[in-house]
């Protein structure tokens, strides 16, 4: 395999990368790493996989440009999916970290995550991992590998609700505290007296999914969200990553499109992906015209109810922990972030924004 050129990234022309080192700057060449990038991300998690990624990087911008890298052999690949980000000081950042959610570097063994750290900081360029599992070992190798050659800054970052499910889960609202068990049921009480109550937890095909895609974009935005300027329908990044995203899980069968009408009319809708062992938010909404009956708790239970039924063994809220959450689990991913500022022109640039953002913050409190 030839040597890859490391110059793109702002390090000097004479730095080159180790030969099982690759650099991928375009579709096609993510492409060719599908089936090997699937086979690392069989855990079920979506965010680590391929359709993801690829999803996120068929969208990018005259603002980021693609920058994913990967070393060892196909029976120890390592990848780490990143952007460069143009303006400023050049930023390394993770594929698709606008969506915050929780990323990672995808890898089935931890002895190429070192060559990947190392390659990292011969670029020259700063590295912010936004929201990573604060036990991955890639939070070890970049600090090992900035050791003597930059400054690692790793913070607490928000952590990801999640439930361990088991077959008591089957009926969710006996899970609940006795009161939240009663509002539950008042809500239900509620729904019905405005009609019909009928909840849809479907794997659409490929002409059904338009449909279901716009249904839930709507729903959404007829909620906060859509009051606040954040539903999809009002953000063309991420909406347009949503309709390519979800039609790319729709073909691999992943893909569950969920609603809950009332007399007829969506009242909540969630985007989720069934994988492994995964039950995954993705997305989730309800019209504020239905919020005294709760739609969006309505159907969160029986999501949950359903995921049980099937045998899965976690349901993921993804996102932030949220008062709503709260009410379901008390269970989090831990999640840190890192900042690594190389000991190059760049890294200084970034380190010294960085230090006179915090500086401008103290002084304005």
């Amino acid at each position: 395999m030839p040597e890859m050129d490391l110059a793109f990234a702002g390090s000097p022309a004479h730095v080159r990368a180790p030969r099982e080192v690759q650099v991928i700057r375009t579709l096609a060449e993510l492409d060719r790493i599908e089936s090997a990038w699937e086979r690392l991300a069989a855990d079920g998690n979506p965010v680590s996989d391929f359709a993801y990624a690829r999803a996120w990087a068929a969208g990018l911008g005259g603002t980021q440009r693609l920058s994913v890298l990967t070393t060892g052999g196909p029976e120890h690949l390592a990848i780490a999916p990143l952007v460069i980000n143009r303006g400023g000081p050049g930023w390394l950042t993770l594929l698709a970290a606008e969506m915050y959610e929780i990323m990672d570097f995808v890898h089935a063994d931890e002895s190429p995550l070192s060559e990947l750290a190392r390659v990292i900081v011969r670029t020259g360029r700063p590295l912010d991992l936004k929201r990573i599992p604060a036990d991955a070992p890639v939070v070890a190798a970049i600090e090992a590998a900035y050791r003597g050659r930059g400054i690692v800054r790793r913070r607490p970052a928000g952590g990801s609700p999640w439930i361990p499910l088991d077959g008591s889960w089957a009926d969710p609202e006996m899970r609940l505290e006795g009161g939240r068990r009663s509002d539950l049921r008042r809500a239900r009480r509620l729904a019905e007296k405005m009609g019909a109550v009928e909840t849809a937890i479907l794997t659409p095909t490929r002409a059904q999914l338009p449909q279901l895609v716009e249904e839930a974009f709507q729903v959404e935005a007829a909620g906060w969200k859509g009051a606040h300027g954040s539903a999809l329908a009002a953000d063309p990044v991420r909406g347009d990553f949503f309709r390519r995203y979800t039609e790319q899980a729709c073909a691999k069968g992943i893909l569950r499109m969920c609603v809950l009408r009332i007399g007829g009319r969506p009242a909540a809708a969630q985007i989720a992906i069934e994988s492994g062992i995964r039950f995954a938010l993705l997305r989730a909404g309800y019209d504020e015209q239905f919020s005294r009956c709760s739609p969006g708790m309505l159907l969160t239970a029986e999501t949950i109810r359903y995921a049980a039924r099937r045998g899965l063994r976690a349901y993921e809220f993804n996102g932030d922990v949220e008062p709503w959450t709260r009410v379901w689990t008390r269970h989090e991913h831990a999640c840190c972030s890192l900042r690594a500022y190389p000991f190059s022109p760049r890294g200084a640039w970034a380190l010294c924004a960085d230090g006179g953002r915090t500086a401008m913050r103290r002084f304005r409190a």
